[in-house]
Formats: structure tokens, sequence, C-alpha cells
């Protein structure tokens, strides 16, 4: 998707990591590094003091070593590692090492498994290329690991070390056991196999690329002559990878393959996980609009598939959102006689209890708010809790409701206003809770949820103001179209409502990524904005993920680039009329989505924001990949028109006032075409702009030696000439 880590959220999840990290560190349990055992409530942590510990919070934060970095040495493993891989008993784990990335992950690398008890282990893999590994897991009995390798997927016996391939026909364009680029960024999709239960078999995804296009970069710096840097990328109106679902015995044999209905090609498989036993899978498909979705259980004896739920929408249907990397869509309740399914058929975002045969549905959460399930106390009360925010879109809360619907009652106790996210235990038990707001420091601590008990840490909750200098305002402003769109604003220090004060916009827009909420956001390009005097002001407009109902959310299909920038355009026309906001000196930046916000209010209304600045930008909506822009767009032999009049280069003719474009020629997201189109269309038309190509450079625009400083230096630089800072 077009969303580059400068979007607020993901930049006060930086932030956020940093506090409480500090707040954490004269405490002997970091509850931010923690991580949740799979199907318990311990919790585990790990450093190379004090080893691999567990606590328990049912048993008063007891804690217990598991193994420490000198029984690691001693069976001749890393004690460094980027990630652990617990098997189901909690006796063994894999340490991934030397790890590469893969897109926007580092997914590949070396795994190590080490026996607990016996205090031994052994790296997986030899004898396959380094660093090469992806995804492994142990089988549910303990006896065996699979992973992937070079597109391939292989399971190894662990005390013998023999290892069998079980698919030989992985290349570069037959894909099993992962994704190609378009699934991973926009399906959220990157570990494509799983183990049954009983251990015997493993389900898998293959994609076929072979006819999806290769985008050709070019590296002219690297090397004597330039050469192409070939990125596999269906733009839109190509066809998407051929995808299918295989399951094999561990043992060897033929792929079985599920018999879904339609052709490959126009269908998307998001989402693929056994349905509680050893005979079914249970597998979404969406269609090539992404309109429909179908849950199919799959019998893996005979390949057939019965479809138990559809639905349908005239725009379009989310699975899963986005970054929320293989998470499957469905939870399992009853005893796997029914699952939650989140839908916004009826309006608002919904959590409905189906049966597994389909012929039931139960509306959990009721009401006119949107609801997020955040986890099930199945084997308690059958608790369901959930995130929504029926009052303040910018905010976040805990709710509980029962399986059967019923009263809801708030969970967050009423002090813990703003931004709360809970990080729940996989039993739905305990959680450690953090809490931020624009004017209050993060506060993290670990809580049983029924009651929403504190228990750790034993000192109070440091409820303390959130100091950056700057000071901070929510506010509403409604349009002249009668769109209410909330906005946070950030003010520079010595902040004096009598003066006037030049505004930046920062802008995003687009459906994957919502700005404007109850938390700081710590941004490097931002912060020395205020630095210099400038209000800095976020809103979201019609057509962002605000939790404000489908019909606000989905009234951008067919419309990105136009009615996501009228509703800022028209927002902004209001702000500038504030008694201390100066309309002579007005600038707009974004990345990104961001970026084609900017341009398209620079050349949509030329006037209102004297300076723009766009980095990474989709100057034309045919650049970018199917599955993004046809979700929210529809398919381009359809919708010629419109995408014609959501891209920022259709307008490019009436460019007003100062402009500096920005984008990486190394770009794998936004292709660098995107660039020299628009330049080419500014040219054309005489329009005088400032320019800046980091070569090779990906959409993050932060590898090479001093690049982060030379970006953030230009930016300034160029706010600062162009618009003048300071109070008046």
């Amino acid at each position: 998707m077009r969303l580059r880590m400068i979007s607020l959220a993901l930049l006060v999840a930086g932030a956020v990591q940093l506090l409480v990290a500090n707040a954490l560190q004269a405490q002997n349990i970091s509850l931010f590094r923690a991580r949740w055992f799979p199907d318990s409530h311990l919790l585990w942590t790990w450093n190379a003091t004090d080893g691999m510990k567990t606590i328990d919070p049912s048993a008063g934060m007891k804690q217990n070593t598991l193994f420490t970095d000198a029984d690691l040495k001693g069976a001749g493993l890393p004690s460094t590692f980027d990630q652990l891989v617990w098997s189901n008993d909690k006796t063994k784990v894999l340490l991934f090492t030397n790890t590469k990335r893969v897109w926007r992950g580092r997914t590949r690398g070396d795994y190590w498994i080490y026996d607990l008890g016996a205090k031994q282990g052994h790296q997986l893999g030899k004898g396959l290329p380094e660093s090469s590994l992806m995804f492994a897991k142990i089988s549910p009995d303990g006896s065996k690991a699979a992973y992937v390798s070079k597109h391939n997927i292989y399971v190894e016996d662990i005390a013998g070390g023999k290892i069998t391939p079980l698919t030989t026909d992985g290349t570069d364009r037959i894909i099993n056991g992962t994704f190609d680029w378009v699934y991973e960024e926009e399906l959220s999709c990157r570990d494509g196999f799983r183990w049954s239960p009983d251990s015997k078999h493993i389900a898998f995804w293959r994609l076929d690329a072979s006819d999806t296009r290769f985008f050709d970069m070019i590296d002219n710096t690297d090397s004597l002559y330039s050469f192409v840097v070939p990125v596999e990328y269906p733009k839109t109106g190509e066809d998407p990878s051929a995808a299918r679902i295989g399951v094999i015995d561990v043992a060897g044999g033929e792929i079985r393959w599920m018999d879904l209905p339609g052709d490959q090609k126009q269908h998307y498989l998001p989402r693929m996980d056994w349905a509680g036993n050893s005979n079914e899978l249970i597998v979404a498909q969406l269609n090539r609009h992404q309109s429909e979705v179908n849950i199919f259980l799959c019998n893996t004896g005979d390949g057939s598939a019965h479809s138990i739920y559809h639905e349908a929408s005239d725009s379009w249907i989310d699975v899963s959102p986005p970054f929320d990397y293989d998470v499957a869509p469905w939870t399992w309740v009853d005893q796997g006689k029914s699952f939650l399914w989140t839908t916004e058929k009826d309006g608002w975002r919904h959590i409905y209890r189906v049966s597994r045969d389909g012929n039931k549905q139960t509306l959990i959460t009721k009401g006119n708010y949107d609801a997020d399930l955040a986890a099930v106390d199945a084997a308690g009360k059958g608790t369901v809790y959930f995130y929504a925010t029926p009052y303040d879109a910018t905010q976040s809360y805990l709710y509980k409701t029962g399986l059967s619907g019923g009263d809801t009652a708030r969970v967050t106790p009423a002090e813990y206003d703003g931004t709360n996210t809970y990080n729940i235990s996989p039993d739905g038990r305990y959680a450690v809770h953090i809490n931020r707001s624009l004017w209050i420091g993060v506060n993290l601590r670990l809580v049983e949820l029924a009651g929403h008990k504190k228990l750790y840490p034993a000192t109070g909750d440091e409820r303390k103001p959130f100091h950056t200098g700057f000071t901070y305002r929510k506010f509403k402003v409604t349009t002249t179209d009668n769109v209410t769109m909330d906005g946070v604003m950030a003010m520079p220090a010595g902040f004096d409502s009598t003066k006037k004060y030049p505004v930046l916009f920062y802008v995003y827009g687009e459906p994957a990524e919502a700005t404007a909420k109850d938390e700081p956001f710590q941004n490097g390009m931002l912060n020395s904005a205020l630095g210099k005097g400038y209000v800095v002001i976020t809103m979201d407009n019609r057509g962002t993920p605000a939790p404000k109902g489908a019909a606000w959310r989905h009234s951008i299909y067919r419309n990105v680039g136009f009615i996501n920038a009228h509703d800022q355009a028209m927002a902004a026309r209001q702000v500038i009329q504030w008694p201390f906001i100066d309309s002579t000196r007005t600038a707009v930046f974004g990345w990104s989505g961001g970026g084609s916000m900017t341009l398209n209010l620079m050349f949509q209304y030329p006037g209102l924001y004297k300076t723009g600045i766009a980095v990474a930008a989709v100057t034309n909506l045919r650049f970018y990949d199917n599955i993004y822009e046809e979700r929210y767009m529809g398919l381009p032999s359809e919708a010629a028109a419109d995408y014609a009049k959501g891209s920022p280069i259709t307008y490019a003719r009436n460019l007003q006032g100062n402009l500096l474009y920005i984008h990486g020629t190394g770009d794998d997201n936004v292709h660098y075409q995107n660039a020299e189109a628009l330049i080419n269309e500014l040219v054309k038309y005489n329009k005088q702009f400032s320019f800046m190509a980091y070569p090779n450079r990906t959409h993050g625009i932060s590898e090479g030696a001093g690049t982060s400083q030379h970006l953030q230096t230009l930016w300034l630089n160029y706010l600062t000439s162009h618009v003048e800072p300071g109070a008046r």
C-alpha cells in the first residue's frame, strides 16, 4: 500500500517504544519486550544477562529461567537472534539469526533449534544456501521442522537431521510456501504454509507468477556500467499471480490441490488455515474486484470445497488490516462449532458469530459504532474483547461483550483517556496495557482483564504530561459540504494566539491510515518545523479508516485523489481563517499516498497552499499495483475516467507556487517512473519546480550514509526558504 512509515500512527509506535523502554529501564521486567507463549498466559523475556525467563501473572509474577546465554553457547548455538519460534510443548525453540530483508521485512535467514531438556541444538537446513530459510516452524508433535528455501518447502527430522524436499519446482516464478511482492504488500501475506494438527501434512500456497511482468529499475551507481534491477510487479489492469492451495503428506507423495471455484488469476486467496482438525482447511477467497468474499471449508482428502459464508459489497471488502501479517480473519469459538467474523455489511464494522456450517449468524457487537476484535476468553466466560471509539474517532478503548451479544461494557477505566492498546495473552486472561494521549506520556502496565486489575509494576501509574516543548490541540472542522473532520494541531513553544503563524498541513488521506489521533506525533521533519515556529496540522478526510462507519470509509470508492483532496482543501480553507493562522504562509507535505495528496492539492486547488513538498508520490494511478488500486478504484477497463480524475498528473498544468518533489530511484513500491512522468508534464507546461532524486533509495529513502540527514536538511531548508517561519 502507499504508506511509508512516516504516517503518524507508525511514527508514534516508534516513539512509544522509546518512551516505554526508558520508563521501564529501572524495572526488573520489561513489559514492552515481553512476549506471550502460544496458547497460554505465560510471558517470556530474553536478555544476555538474565537469559530466557518466563513470568506467570497468575502466580504473583513468578519468574523461571529456562536457559541462559551460556547454555546456548555451550550447545554451539548463537546467543543473538532476531526472533524465537516455540514448539507447542515449549520444550524446543528455534532461533532465527543472520536475517536478510525480503520486501518490507527481514524474513529470511538461518534457523537453529535448541532442546531445552537436552541442552543441545544444531542448525536447520544444512546444505541449503546461507540465510535462505523462511518461516521455520516445529511440528505440533515436536518431531520435525518445516521451512521454505528458494521457494520450495522442506521438512527436516529433528532427531536425525534428514531433510526432505516437499516441493521441487520452486523458482523466481513458481512460489511455494510464501508470496510475491504484491501479496505481501497489499494482503499482508508472508508465511505461506501450515502444519496440520496431527503433524502428518502441510497445507501451503503456490503462486504462479509466470505471466507477471517485471518492472525494471536501473542502478547507475553500483558498477562501471548500469544494470537492471527487475521487480515482479503487477500494475493496475494486469492479472495477478495464479494462486492455489495444496496439501502434501510430510512423508512424501502427490500434492492434493483444493478445488476452489473460479479462474485462479481472477481471484485472491488471502488467508488459509486448518479448520481445527486434520481433515479440513478454511480458506478465504476474494474476487478480482475484492467486492466479494467466500469462506470455504475444504476436504483435504478429496480437495472438495464448500462455501459456508458469502458476502458482497458495492465497493470493497477488507479481509485483514494493513501490516497485520498472516493473522486469520476468523477466530474459532464454541470448540470449533462457530467462528467470529468482522464485517461492515450493516453499515458499521461489527463482529458476528457464524456457525461452522454457515447457516446461523449472530451479531455480537450492537450499536452505531465500529468494533475491532481484540481477543476472546473462550475458556472462561466466553468474553469477547474489542476496540471501539463510540464518542471520539481519534481515541481507542477496550470493550467487552458475550459470545451471544448481550450487554456491552467498557473495560478501559475512565481515567485512561486517549489511545489505548492491549497486548492480550492467547487465553484472553491478561494483557499488557499501553495508554497514551496528546497530553499524557506513555503509561504501561500488566493487568488481569477481568476487573482490569493491575498486576505489575507495583508502583503507581505515571500519568505525567508528555513533554516535547510543543502543545497539542484536537479540533473538529466542518466544511461547506457539511463534512466534519477530526484534526490534531501542534503549536510551537511559546505559542501566542494574538500573533499569526505559518501553517504546515501534514496529509495522507487514503484508506490505509488515519493520522488525526489522540497520541503525540514524533517525527524529525514535523518536529523541526515546530521548532522553527510553524503550526503543524493533520486532518482525516472521508475515505480514511477512521471509526466513523462504513459510509465514511467507502465514500472514497472510485474517488481516490478527488474526494479526499476536496475534503482536505475545504477544511484548509476553514483553518486558514483562524485568527492565529497566516493565510499567506501555507505549506502542505506528504509522503507516498500523502505525496499524491500533496500534488493533488497543489494542482487541483492552486493558490490555496503556497508551498508543497511531496515525497515518493503516485502521480498516475495506473502506475500502482493492481491489488491496492483496483480495490479502491475498480478495474481500469471499467473506470478509466475515474483513474484519470484521481491522478495528480492530470492537473499538473495548474501548478502555482513552490513545489519540491523527492523520489528514490530504487523505489520498488512507488516506482521512480512516477517522478519522470510528472517531470515531463510539468516541463510541457513550463511549470518551474525543484526536484531531488536519491539514487537507488527505496520507498523510505533511508539507505546509504548520510541519506536521512540530507533529506531532512533539504526538506527544512526548502520549507523555511519559501514559507517564512515564526510568528508575526
